[in-house]
């Protein structure tokens, strides 16, 4: 008998990511065996159904999720590589490195000096989402307007929690001017403006596992500048585009240029770009206005959203 993908056996499925993400810490040392009786099934319709929907047998799928983890134990923290064997199932260094190098392309010490995509291709598209859970597809797909959603929420949340902590303060500080600290990191139009095109050198970088090199934006020049933008603008952009029509805003990427290396979400990277590039944005057209040029005005995207 063929066990094919119907609705049962996908809620079979969502309920074994979901025990297994409540027990990611024990789910090496739980047996196929145990996995089935923790669903009321038998050893062998419990491999039948998972397989026929993950596309891989359930303890290839564990396997793969805990490969996943040791990757990204392995840039975010210090521990040994053995301890990080160990606690992905593993009872051998030698053990871990034959699995990591055949799911990674290189041997675990290599990938921590220089990690690469955290996630190893699957059938499922049920990959380890950091810092402890399991992504499913089907429930968790960000989509580009859920992002911009998302975006509006936050603004919402953050000005709420602006305003209740602003009660703590006496009338005279909730009118006292405000003066930007230049004591320390002063800017001006130029290192504005080298960091909007920096900002996205460094965020293709990033994805491409490659260094960035900030010396460019020492005092950079404008055709300097117009150059890099010429590269860099188009890439970033094609990023962007790429992510969102294949729906993979919620995936994850390793930014080893981060020390430790970090990991984070594609719409978290493309929030975290929109945010800070408005901040700057904003100053550079104070600032013009202040030398009389008001050809750009404040550089509303709403308006030009309208004209084009």
């Amino acid at each position: 008998m063929t066990i094919t993908a119907d609705a049962s056996s996908r809620d079979t499925f969502v309920r074994f990511v979901d025990h297994l993400t409540e027990a990611l810490d024990e789910a090496a040392s739980i047996s196929g065996d145990e996995w089935a009786a923790r669903l009321h099934f038998s050893r062998f319709h419990f491999d039948r159904m998972i397989s026929a929907v993950a596309g891989e047998p359930p303890a290839a799928f564990r396997r793969r999720i805990l490969l996943e983890r040791a990757a990204y134990r392995m840039i975010t923290t210090t521990a040994p590589l053995i301890d990080i064997a160990v606690e992905a199932g593993y009872g051998s260094h030698e053990a871990f490195t034959r699995a990591f190098t055949k799911a990674y392309g290189v041997a675990p010490a290599t990938w921590r000096r220089k990690p690469g995509h955290l996630q190893v291709e699957a059938p499922s598209g049920v990959h380890f989402h950091p810092p402890g859970g399991l992504r499913l597809p089907a429930r968790d797909k960000v989509t580009g307007m859920q992002l911009l959603t998302r975006m509006v929420e936050h603004h919402v949340w953050l000005t709420g929690e602006m305003v209740r902590l602003a009660e703590r303060l006496s009338d005279e500080q909730l009118d006292q001017p405000i003066v930007l600290d230049v004591d320390e990191d002063q800017q001006t139009i130029r290192s504005l403006l080298s960091r909007l095109v920096g900002q996205m050198g460094m965020w293709n970088a990033a994805m491409a596992t490659r260094d960035y090199d900030w010396s460019v934006e020492e005092h950079e020049s404008l055709s300097s500048m117009r150059e890099r933008l010429a590269i860099e603008g188009p890439t970033y952009l094609a990023h962007v585009r790429g992510v969102v029509e294949a729906d993979r805003l919620d995936d994850t990427f390793v930014d080893a240029l981060c020390e430790p290396a970090e990991v984070f979400t594609y719409g978290g990277m493309i929030a975290h770009v929109l945010t800070f590039a408005a901040h700057r944005r904003t100053l550079v057209a104070l600032a013009f206005g202040s030398h009389g040029v008001q050809d750009l005005g404040w550089g509303d995207p709403m308006l030009w959203v309208a004209a084009t």
